[in-house]
């Protein structure tokens, strides 16, 4: 009795430490509830103009461009508050589809028939997705990460795709970016095979 009630105590602990240590990073326990249904998105489009949305039609859609947003901490709404005063800045062209914030929201501000200026040569047959990050690392928090996933199926299905068809932005470019999915090709290949079961959980 002592030692079932020992290995309980035992068992209890390293669960506690592992949640702890994992609180931050994408669990295999969660994968079980994503599937590739279309996620809660906050549309809030662009106006057209040619710094952010020329209101460009897309060409047929061939691939799903995964990329970071690249100033950590920054929410969703702050990165398309910042595409849409570009108008009025003109100080780049810049934009993307879909933002996934810190906390899993989404927000699209592209239409997916238009073009994002976002992937350089693959803007015309590709959908953007920018993501959020903490920190310097560039690592997506677990609820990024998630929404991430769900919304990369749900495009795929959307479009006729397979996790082969999704891409990061140094994939086209050689750009560092999304720096954690560049400099971690293991976590890279993971994050693609989770859009894999998502689909297969359709």
């Amino acid at each position: 009795m002592k030692i079932a009630a020992v290995f309980l105590i035992f068992l209890v602990v390293v669960l506690g430490i592992r949640a702890c240590v994992n609180r931050n990073k994408y669990s295999e326990r969660d994968n079980a509830t994503i599937d590739a249904s279309e996620p809660d998105i906050d549309v809030q489009l662009l106006d057209v103009n040619e710094y952010s949305r020329p209101g460009v039609k897309s060409d047929k859609i061939t691939g799903i461009v995964i990329h970071y947003t690249a100033n950590p901490g920054a929410s969703a709404q702050n990165n398309r508050d910042y595409f849409e005063g570009l108008k009025d800045t003109h100080t780049t062209q810049a934009s993307s589809h879909f933002i996934v914030g810190l906390e899993g929201e989404i927000i699209q501000c592209v239409p997916t028939w238009e073009i994002a200026y976002a992937s350089n040569n693959r803007n015309s047959d590709t959908v953007s997705i920018e993501c959020c990050h903490p920190d310097d690392t560039g690592e997506f928090t677990t609820e990024t990460y998630n929404s991430t996933v769900q919304l990369t199926a749900w495009l795929c299905m959307k479009f006729g795709l397979d996790e082969k068809d999704v891409i990061r932005h140094y994939d086209v470019t050689g750009k560092n970016c999304p720096k954690y999915y560049v400099e971690n090709e293991e976590e890279w290949k993971l994050f693609k095979e989770n859009v894999k079961k998502a689909l297969e959980n359709s």
